[in-house]
């Protein structure tokens, strides 16, 4: 038996097949997209069995075209001058990278320093913003170990001058210790970062365990930024005396404070203010209101 169809369900199964087709690449590019390398990257080299403090300063310049990866990179020991500027070519397919340093173009050394050509597959994590993966050297006998990049707004220099001084090293180590992501990603973090009072029960000053969550991921984006601080602002609702809700309200930021020393923020870090009923932000004629009086509010400074 033969099939036949009209000209118009003929051009309707043609359009079908297409809009199929559109929509399935699409897909299938979304599952290969690849993050693009292209830029200044700064970190470190971790050599096996040595501690972070004692790693060598990298410095990266990639530039990205499809899976082509070629760029040079910077060595730099902490406290001197000595530096190494390495020629490197690579791959990348989705988030990984695998690079080799082909040649090493300018040098300064002393009789006790050697600059060893590496190779390794890299690793970017999108939530952390870190470039990691390890690598080997293809000179260079027992050398092997980490690296750990992240995106640099520092130009990179291919001279004899340092592009930025070692001031970063010892706060980067420390960051990267406390588990917090790479510098863009925590600016991201602190731009779209979203307040929420925190509420209390009436005359108590306690913390409510489901308001912890939402501290700690206040935490790390304070503790991310060293120029950045945070305001702890106590309040009430109407019920009582002016005098008996300004301590309250004090009690209530003192109950926040306590909660971010006790979680690793430094105290130098916080600031308190107390207002007791005098800002309340609802009415105080209902208990919903009341509700939301009773709080503590945050901003960065």
């Amino acid at each position: 038996m033969e099939l036949y169809c009209s000209n118009y369900e003929y051009n309707t199964m043609i359009l079908f097949k297409k809009t199929f087709l559109f929509f399935y690449c699409a897909f299938i590019g979304v599952l290969n997209c690849q993050t693009n390398l292209s830029g200044s990257w700064q970190g470190i080299i971790q050599i096996e069995g040595q501690t972070l403090e004692k790693s060598t300063l990298i410095y990266a310049d990639f530039q990205q075209k499809g899976t082509f990866l070629e760029g040079k990179m910077r060595d730099e020991i902490v406290g001197t001058d000595l530096f190494a500027i390495k020629r490197v070519k690579g791959t990348v397919t989705t988030n990984t990278c695998s690079l080799n340093q082909t040649i090493i173009e300018k040098q300064k050394q002393t009789a006790k320093t050697s600059w060893c050509l590496i190779g390794g597959t890299l690793n970017y994590s999108d939530s952390t913003g870190y470039l990691t993966g390890t690598f080997k050297s293809t000179d260079c006998k027992r050398y092997s170990g980490k690296i750990i990049l992240f995106k640099s707004t520092v130009e990179f220099s291919a001279t004899n001058q340092s592009p930025l001084s070692h001031s970063w090293f010892k706060q980067f180590i420390t960051d990267y210790k406390k588990g917090l992501n790479a510098p863009f990603i925590r600016a991201i973090e602190r731009k779209n970062f979203q307040f929420l009072p925190i509420y209390f029960e009436t005359d108590k000053a306690d913390l409510n365990p489901d308001f912890v969550p939402f501290l700690v991921k206040m935490i790390r984006v304070v503790d991310g930024h060293s120029d950045l601080r945070i305001k702890v602002t106590g309040h009430t609702d109407a019920d009582g005396s002016d005098a008996y809700n300004l301590d309250l309200s004090k009690k209530r930021a003192e109950t926040l404070i306590d909660f971010f020393i006790k979680n690793g923020l430094s105290k130098d870090k916080i600031v308190i203010d107390f207002k007791g009923e005098s800002l309340p932000i609802d009415n105080n004629s209902t208990p919903e209101g009341k509700q939301r009086n009773r709080r503590v509010d945050f901003s960065f400074i």
